[in-house]
């Protein structure tokens, strides 16, 4: 009996023929025309599309017969649980998967089929957006983008990074990535981690590394920083009007983590009373970021529109994931990035 596999999302050839050789025992089923067109490289979700009544019926068969699926169904995301019923492992395309899993129920829905994430994937690239919004920042790039468009030649005095004070609030992969490059800038790198018993500061690159509940202690020397905690009950508005006033004047914050870590009215009000000197948002509480948002319009903002962690070359790192854990699977092996 084949072990079969359904990918969901786009996926180069290569990708799939590479899918493929893992192990002769594997059946990888791939209909392009039965899933939604990437607008742009890595996109897992794909234009807006229908199925034909006959494709609907090909496609629900190619779910329920599926003992591997590669990525969330866009298309099927309230029934997959009933449609995908001999489901065993489900690998996403994503890292911060869990909190959709368990608003789903499908960890309840879906007690026989083990989720796995794209952990670790997304660092480099998430980790080069937050250097490139300090660099923004601190070399005035976006005053000069002005004065070239006004043809004005003058002088300024930018600022290093070297020296300065960032503090990172998640230090997963991500996390430590970032925590790697600050290191090449010579900054003093502060960690915030959920767990720090055992911890090897100089394997995290990190100076100094505490717990959340003492981050309000911490936030008086963040003249950069950078959030990459999940969104959960302890870390909604964990950024609010208390948090903003405690950083030095003409701090800088990231957000690569979730919209739902900061209070965006408060942030919007340091921001305007030039307290913060500007951030960089890759996230949002609502998105897409409405039209309206002040956040459009500030001048000491970088709006990104949650493309932080998307690159040309996603698709082949996930992959390469996703064949590591498929030679686990078929050894009957742990997976890596479990959920």
């Amino acid at each position: 009996m084949p072990v079969r596999i359904l990918i969901t999302s786009y996926l180069e050839p290569e990708y799939v023929e590479q899918i493929r050789e893992v192990d002769s025992s594997l059946e990888v089923i791939y209909e392009p025309a039965l899933i939604a067109k990437p607008r742009y490289p890595a996109d897992h979700k794909g234009e807006a599309f229908e199925r034909s009544a006959q494709q609907e019926e090909l496609w629900q068969k190619l779910l329920a017969d599926a003992e591997i699926i590669f990525d969330f169904d866009q298309t099927h995301l309230d029934d997959l649980p009933e449609l995908a019923g001999n489901a065993k492992w489900l690998q996403t395309t994503s890292s911060g998967v869990a909190r959709f899993i368990s608003e789903r129920g499908y960890d309840k829905r879906m007690p026989n089929t083990v989720f796995t994430n794209a952990a670790g994937i997304h660092a480099q690239p998430l980790a080069e957006f937050c250097f490139m919004v300090m660099t923004i920042f601190n070399k005035g790039f976006l005053r000069l983008m002005g004065e070239q468009k006004a043809q004005r030649w003058e002088r300024y005095a930018g600022f290093d990074l070297s020296n300065r004070t960032l503090v990172i609030v998640g230090l997963g992969k991500v996390g430590e990535e970032v925590a790697r490059l600050a290191k090449q800038f010579r900054m003093n790198v502060i960690g915030i981690k959920r767990s720090t018993s055992h911890a090897d500061l100089d394997a995290l690159n990190v100076d100094e590394l505490y717990t959340p509940d003492v981050l309000n202690e911490v936030l008086p020397r963040a003249e950069f920083l950078v959030l990459i905690a999940p969104h959960t009950a302890e870390t909604e508005n964990m950024m609010g009007e208390e948090q903003f006033a405690l950083m030095p004047s003409g701090a800088v914050l990231v957000n690569i983590g979730r919209g739902a870590l900061i209070d965006e009215p408060a942030l919007l009000a340091s921001l305007e009373s030039g307290h913060l000197r500007g951030a960089g948002l890759d996230v949002f509480k609502t998105e897409p970021l409405p039209q309206g948002s002040p956040l459009w319009d500030m001048p000491n903002v970088i709006v990104s529109p949650h493309s932080a962690s998307t690159t040309n070359n996603e698709n082949q790192l996930i992959t390469d994931l996703f064949c590591q854990n498929l030679r686990l699977y078929l050894a009957g092996k742990p997976l890596i990035n479990v959920v």
